[in-house]
């Protein structure tokens, strides 16, 4: 099987080198020629375009920032799908809406060629390690094509169900860690009103019942959310605002997680 991996930033570069450690032909292409410069110790192989990596694969990853980026790779000029063989799938890494995802499910359905959305959560550290966690949404065919090149990467991997729902899934996820940073901030926050010494606080929170993830995050960060607000504040407004838009379109009711997560937002915005 061949593997091609477009999109090599802080996460998908371990990823992609975890395919290729595992033995896979892969191919792999960047906008920037300098990204492709930490692969020249590897066997893989570089492409031109999108339409070159994808007409010499059988599973394409793509690992980019946002929709657009994501539908110029797959559908732009010299695109994925100009290149990519009937029976060919191509895996979404990238955290976008669930509708992009099958709204390029059409065209590339059209051809021959199916499209697995798999979102991940872990960061490079755990790609690099083998452990992220990956969302499979689409066919189960599909979804098992892949599941070998995922786990060179990632453990679990979850089939949730299909097309776009592991972008719904993973779009709750990131909403409940926002809500999360908001609860553990603030607790912090008040028990320096309090008096109470920080560093203890999150240390017996930490090996207590009130734990997060997110608590370790804030803690690591200094106790406040300002640190973590120029890299992960913009990141979590859009997952944010995508959830909120998806709500409102199915008349569903949010409760308590959006108000607490639109106090996380409103807290990195303020940097108080």
């Amino acid at each position: 099987m061949h593997v091609g991996f477009i999109g090599l930033g802080s996460q998908g570069a371990p990823m992609a080198r975890r395919i290729i450690d595992a033995g896979y032909d892969t191919t792999l292409w960047a906008r920037r020629a300098a990204t492709l410069e930490a692969f020249t110790d590897t066997p893989a192989k570089t492409a031109g375009t999108p339409a070159e990596l994808a007409a010499a694969c059988d599973i394409v990853c793509v690992c980019v920032v946002n929709d657009t980026d994501v539908e110029e790779v797959l559908t732009g000029k010299n695109g994925v799908l100009d290149g990519l063989r009937s029976g060919g799938v191509i895996a979404i890494h990238s955290t976008v809406h669930p509708d992009t995802c099958r709204k390029l499910a059409e065209p590339a359905g059209k051809q021959g060629i199916r499209l697995v959305d798999a979102p991940v959560s872990g960061g490079g550290g755990a790609a690099a390690e083998g452990r992220l966690l990956v969302l499979a949404g689409g066919d189960t065919e599909a979804v098992e094509l892949c599941r070998p090149v995922f786990a060179t990467y990632a453990s679990p991997i979850i089939h949730t169900g299909a097309l776009g729902s592991a972008q719904l899934t993973k779009l709750l996820n990131n909403l409940l860690f926002t809500a999360h940073l908001a609860t553990a901030a603030s607790t912090l926050a008040l028990g320096r009103q309090l008096g109470i010494d920080t560093t203890a606080l999150a240390q017996a929170i930490t090996h207590g019942t009130g734990t997060s993830f997110a608590l370790t995050r804030v803690t690591a960060a200094g106790g406040t959310l300002d640190r973590m607000a120029p890299v992960a504040g913009p990141l979590l407004q859009k997952d944010a605002r995508l959830i909120t838009e998806l709500a409102r379109t199915h008349h569903a009711t949010p409760g308590t997680v959006l108000t607490a997560a639109d106090d996380a937002l409103d807290l990195m915005n303020h940097r108080r």
